[in-house]
């Protein structure tokens, strides 16, 4: 087999590659932390911006790297009109909230009536059903005891039937 790898090599291989990933993906932030680390901070001094004299969509150059939600952050009066815009908000989502809340407890309410008159309808039919099974009862209690009665009748007609001569197989036939 002259063109299979060598095991040895295939395994230098994908260490070699293994460590390139690992570089790949831990490189950067590693980097990062030890400029940070070394006091090589080059980050950009603050800037001040008086947003009262300037409008909003024409700012100067010395201010081109601020954002206009900065300079509003800054301005008290921007700032206590988006404090009360975002109270309106919220007000008006919890209305909304307390609405969806009435209305699904509504909701519960009616199937739940719904459920009271089903369950009563079913305990009706249920008192019916209980009523006719002991009018049934009784019926089959009276008709067993009245085919006891009539038994013992026959036995005793039977008897008196045997004392007087009469045999099962005898019948006359008129």
């Amino acid at each position: 087999m002259a063109g299979a790898l060598n095991p040895s090599l295939l395994k230098a291989i994908l260490v070699v590659m293994g460590l390139g990933l690992a570089a790949y993906i831990v490189g950067p932030p590693l980097y990062w932390h030890l400029v940070e680390a070394l006091g090589g901070s080059s980050s950009c001094p603050p800037c001040s911006c008086d947003c009262s004299s300037q409008p909003l969509l024409s700012l100067p150059e010395e201010l081109s790297n601020v954002s206009i939600t900065d300079c509003a952050k800054r301005d008290p009066e921007v700032s206590e009109e988006m404090d009360k815009n975002f109270t309106d908000l919220l007000t008006e989502e919890l209305k909304l909230r307390e609405e969806e809340a009435t209305e699904a407890e509504q909701r519960a309410d009616v199937t739940l009536l719904e459920a009271k008159k089903l369950a009563s309808q079913y305990q009706k039919e249920a008192d019916k059903c209980s009523s006719g099974m002991d009018t049934c009862e009784e019926a089959r209690e009276r008709a067993e005891a009245t085919l006891l009665e009539q038994k013992k009748l026959t036995a005793l007609w039977e008897l008196r039937a045997r004392q007087k001569g009469w045999k099962p197989g005898n019948v006359k036939s008129q």
